[in-house]
């Protein structure tokens, strides 16, 4: 059974092999530009900078260097149910100078096409046990961002050797570039 966490809670996860799902559904009548939202993962040491260039894993960059994440590639619509973008994360073939992984949905060509997060619903991340196909967790977007164009929706983080995931939900007026300053 899955927990569903609120905005600030953390809970272990419980699974080396995981795939983290994200979904949403967009208004496109309202701004006339079809959505494209994007999926990335920044994958950071203790310091809270990514590790190296390739430990930037999104739709140019599907798998970080020890195969250890792995995105399943660009979904430019968002159409349908279920998941709209996966990650798959391996903890057993992590690096052991990773500390977190940031997961950050952000909309492609957002200020050009006027669009931002308060024309997004049902935005969601999950976390499912790669071997049960079990959801373990799941956090679901209830803030209103009007204004805010990228999302980071939760983090893994590692702490006394057990992996946990933080429910995050902070957006963030900006794009991908303002998260590549932040974790660079």
């Amino acid at each position: 059974m899955a927990i569903n966490l609120q905005k600030g809670q953390r809970e272990a996860i419980n699974a080396p092999k995981f795939t983290i799902g994200l979904g949403w559904d967009t208004n496109s009548s309202s701004t006339g530009s079809s959505f494209d939202l994007d999926a990335s993962v920044f994958i950071l040491g203790e310091n809270k900078k990514i590790l190296s260039d390739s430990h930037f894993v999104f739709y140019n960059n599907k798998k970080s260097p020890d195969s250890a994440v792995e995105h399943s590639g660009d979904n430019l619509t968002g159409e349908g149910a279920g998941d709209d973008e996966q990650i798959k994360v391996d903890l057993s073939k992590i690096d052991p100078n990773v500390t977190e992984l940031s997961v950050v949905v952000t909309i492609h060509e957002a200020e050009a096409r006027r669009q931002n997060f308060g024309q997004v619903r049902n935005s969601y991340v999950r976390i499912v046990d790669a071997s049960s196909n079990q959801v373990l967790l799941k956090y679901e977007l209830e803030e209103d961002f009007s204004i805010e164009t990228a999302v980071e929706f939760g983090r893994i983080y590692k702490r006394n050797n057990e992996w946990k995931f933080e429910a995050v939900g902070a957006g963030m007026k900006g794009g991908l570039q303002d998260y590549l300053n932040k974790y660079n």
